[in-house]
């Protein structure tokens, strides 16, 4: 009995090990390595979907990141909600195979605009790639994982 409880949770262990170590490496807070954007990156239902933490509000309008809204939204009844804490990711699967997350949504805030989206993690940079129909068509950004608690804008 003993040796049988112990092989149960070994392998309840084992099994939340490998969980972290595949698909969930993307869970956590990530800053665009041109220190434009940080994220969160979180996994709900089985799939994968990113908030915005916090962006430089020296870019674009220069509103205040608090005060800054999705005015280029094509839905009006959206214009009006916060860029701060506003889901911008989508859809996100993990696919063993590639070690890499597909099929996702991503939106542009300074467009107004969702894009098919993709990830992959290599030397702890996370490449996101945002596309039109095929891959070659699109544009990446890549974050680095931080801890947010000490993030400090520089």
């Amino acid at each position: 009995m003993f040796t049988k409880f112990f092989s149960i949770l070994f392998l309840g262990f084992s099994l939340i090990f490998f969980a972290q170590t595949g698909g969930d490496l993307v869970i956590g807070h990530w800053l665009a390595t041109d220190n434009s954007v940080a994220v969160t990156v979180f996994k709900d239902n089985g799939e994968y979907r990113a908030k915005v933490l916090w962006f430089d509000d020296r870019l674009g309008s220069g509103v205040p990141m608090e005060k800054r809204i999705d005015t280029d939204n094509p839905d009006p009844k959206l214009r009006t909600r916060k860029i701060i804490g506003m889901e911008i990711l989508e859809g996100l699967k993990y696919d063993p195979r590639t070690n890499s997350w597909e099929n996702g949504r991503i939106y542009d805030a300074t467009s107004g605009r969702h894009w098919d989206s993709s990830a992959t993690i290599k030397n702890d940079i996370m490449k996101v790639r945002g596309f039109w129909k095929f891959k070659w068509i699109g544009k990446s950004m890549s974050f680095r994982k931080i801890n947010y608690l000490n993030f400090t804008k520089n």
